[in-house]
């Protein structure tokens, strides 16, 4: 029988499949808090219908305050789980979890012969935690029914990256990566991420020559409903409406010319509206062709904020019960915020973070080099609807 959730990360903190346990506890030390204060000029726009209240911030002060640090752990993907806790893996092997209410830290490594292990995708079910490596082999772990870390897919061979990862449901999940042998790779599990199966390429569209996607944040994947969303490196969204069973792709007109450029993230506040962000992070300043909006479940996408920041990003999230006007992007160079549905932004932090994920409408997470962060961000409440 499965144990419940809270059970399964207590233990798997401190076994490793095949590998040495260093878990360890101890005190959190706070990142340098950087409270900002900036004007609001955002523009009105018409909400979204909802069935629930929009909740619109005027956010003026995000404060940053430091729940984990540690100068050599370079952590690129966070899930806030059932109960709230939080989990992460990161690059040397490296995964943990805290508590929220204790404040402290768990972590542990794990190895397999003589790999160095770089995790930059995770995902979660009600019950169980996923990690998946880049690289070639690429290792997939999940909780298992003692709470160790149980590897339930491998796969080696040349070209072999893999980028994100994220659940349906309980029972539907899937995992994206680079090319190989003409079709980006995509992983399914139908049983909650016991078994995995690649998709052939017969079942997928042609992908383009060195076509991939960035293993930058895990956020360049979306599923929602029945749909799924992800972007890649040659300004293409690739989408589900039946659970992976078939796809389309569309051509998008984020600049993708260099090797570092292309779509980074992506988010759907429903099935019909969505935000994606990209960029060149080796010339994060350019903010020409990398922001790009639909409103049709991604059929069609229009390009927004047209030479205006943010410009490289590593992630863009909808802000919970917003009535997708309000988002969120970061990179290593800081935080943007926009309330008009991207058509304009604001930078509300210097702090940089790779990845952000919200806990709700006020409070995000978010991560980065060496640390984990959380976000708050205040201002009056409008309530509309």
């Amino acid at each position: 029988m499965k144990h419940i959730l809270p059970f399964l990360l207590v233990l798997f903190v401190f076994s490793c499949k095949k590998g040495r346990d260093t878990s360890t506890e101890s005190s959190l030390e706070p990142i340098d808090e950087m409270p900002v204060v900036i004007h609001d000029d955002s523009l009105a726009i018409s909400p979204i219908t909802v069935e629930e209240p929009i909740i619109l911030k005027n956010v003026n002060v995000v404060e940053v305050e430091g729940i984990f640090r540690d100068a050599d752990v370079s952590i690129r993907t966070l899930e806030i789980l059932k109960d709230k806790t939080l989990a992460f893996a990161a690059n040397k092997g490296i995964f943990g979890m805290n508590d929220l209410k204790t404040g402290m830290w768990q972590t542990s490594i794990i190895e397999r012969d003589t790999l160095t292990l770089n995790f930059r995708a995770t995902a979660h079910t009600s019950s169980d935690f996923f990690m998946l490596s880049i690289e070639n082999p690429a290792l997939l772990y999940k909780t298992g029914d003692k709470g160790r870390m149980v590897l339930v897919y491998e796969e080696q061979g040349e070209g072999v990256f893999y980028d994100a990862m994220t659940f349906w449901d309980d029972k539907d999940g899937i995992a994206i990566g680079d090319s190989v042998n003409g079709c980006i790779s995509v992983i399914i599990t139908r049983d909650g991420g016991a078994t995995w199966k690649k998709l052939d390429c017969s079942q997928l569209p042609e992908a383009e020559a060195g076509e991939g996607a960035f293993a930058a944040s895990n956020t360049n994947i979306k599923t929602l409903g029945d749909k799924a969303w992800f972007g890649t490196t040659h300004g293409n969204i690739y989408y589900t409406e039946d659970r992976g069973q078939t796809w389309q792709v569309t051509k998008t007109d984020i600049s993708s010319e260099g090797d570092t450029q292309g779509i980074y993230s992506i988010d759907f506040y429903d099935e019909l509206h969505g935000f994606a962000i990209g960029g060149d992070y080796k010339h994060p300043e350019l903010n020409a062709a990398n922001k790009i909006r639909t409103s049709d479940g991604g059929k069609t996408w229009e390009l927004v904020a047209q030479n205006q920041k943010p410009g490289y990003s590593s992630c863009v999230q909808y802000v919970p019960r917003s009535g997708g006007q309000a988002l969120v992007a970061s990179s290593f160079q800081g935080v943007y915020y926009s309330t008009d549905s991207g058509n304009s932004w604001k930078e509300v932090t210097e702090a940089g973070f790779y990845a952000l994920r919200f806990l709700n409408d006020s409070v995000a997470y978010g991560t980065g080099p060496g640390k984990i962060a959380k976000l708050t961000f205040k201002d009056s409440i409008n309530v509309t609807y």
